[in-house]
Formats: C-alpha cells, sequence, structure tokens
C-alpha cells in the first residue's frame, strides 16, 4: 500500500514520501496561480479550483486567501462560498455540501497525530475526514476538528472549536462547540 493510500484511509503514513511531497507542491502552485488572478476573472479562477480539488459544483466562490494541503481530497458542493483566509488541510476528503457558506478564517483540519510521544515523534500522522452537510454557515474563525461530520442546515457560531458531530438543524457553538438550539427549517 502506497504512503498516500494509507494517507486517505486514515492509516498512519509518512508525510515525507515524494508522491505526497510533490502532491503538496503541485497544490501550492496553484494556489500561488489563484492568487495572481483578480477576483473579477472567477471564470479563470474557477478553472483552477476544478484542477485543483476533486470535485465541485458549476457555481462557487471562494475568496483569497485560500489554503489546503492536496487538493485532491476536498469535494466543493454547488453554490458554496468561502470568505477570505479560508484553510483546509484536507489530507483525509473533506466534503463541504451544497449551499455551505463559510465565513471569514475557517479551518478545516482533517490531519492528527498520535498522542503517545514516541509515535508522534517518528513523524508519521493520520488524518480523519470532514463532511459538512448541505445549507450550513460556519461562523467566521471557526475551526473544524478532524472526524468532524456536521448536519445539513446547521449553524456554527463564530469562534467555534468543533470537535464532536452536530446534527442536523441546529444552532452550535463555543469552546468546545456545544448545542445551543433547535432551528426551525420547513
Amino acid at each position: 500500500m502506497t504512503e498516500k493510500e494509507k494517507m486517505i484511509q486514515g492509516m498512519l503514513y509518512d508525510p515525507m514520501d515524494k508522491e505526497l511531497v510533490r502532491g503538496r507542491l503541485h497544490a501550492r502552485a496553484l494556489l500561488r496561480k489563484l492568487e495572481e488572478i483578480p477576483q473579477d476573472k472567477e471564470r479563470q479562477r474557477r478553472h483552477i479550483f476544478k484542477e485543483l480539488f476533486a470535485e465541485t459544483g458549476d457555481r462557487f466562490l471562494i475568496e483569497n486567501s485560500f489554503k489546503c494541503d492536496y487538493g485532491y481530497n476536498i469535494y466543493w458542493g454547488e453554490n458554496a462560498y468561502a470568505n477570505f483566509d479560508c484553510t483546509i488541510l484536507d489530507v483525509a476528503p473533506v466534503h463541504i455540501g451544497k449551499n455551505v457558506m463559510l465565513a471569514p478564517s475557517v479551518m478545516i483540519m482533517t490531519a492528527t497525530h498520535p498522542l503517545e510521544a514516541e509515535a508522534r515523534n517518528s513523524g508519521k500522522e493520520y488524518a480523519k475526514p470532514i463532511s459538512i452537510g448541505d445549507n450550513v454557515w460556519i461562523g467566521a474563525g471557526a475551526i473544524i476538528n478532524p472526524g468532524v461530520t456536521i448536519g445539513e442546515n446547521s449553524v456554527i457560531g463564530s469562534g467555534s472549536v468543533v470537535t464532536k458531530d452536530v446534527p442536523p438543524n441546529v444552532f452550535a457553538a463555543g469552546n468546545p462547540c456545544k448545542f445551543i438550539k433547535e432551528i426551525d427549517n420547513p
């Protein structure tokens, strides 16, 4: 099994593997191109994102500055939006639903490390996938941790640190992020 296959399957892997290093460098080259394209040239920008991501909708908008590890593990939904300074560590798959809104400085982090010092010091790491359902709004500065699923129609408050799954149709906020109230979504 290759290190890339291990990485995507959530197993311990070596991030310094040559194939993975090439993948990160390729993503950074595409991200540099994106930064150079003016925001009003959305067709050109979408073309680069379609090359970078595993999948996108036809209509979406991602503001500068956007950062990711590989891009090829990101599945970006139709009409989804990311405001300024979005970061996605896409070591494992990240699924962004339709009509998702990410406020400024949202961080989506699939990457993680062993808790045991000896294993952590080996340099190996692993990841857990993240899934964000349709019609979700994530507030400014929120951090979505590895392995989290956010249910459709939910809202995550600004500055929240989401460490556990969030059910559909709720407002959740805080550090750690907790259920606040249900949202009536007819």
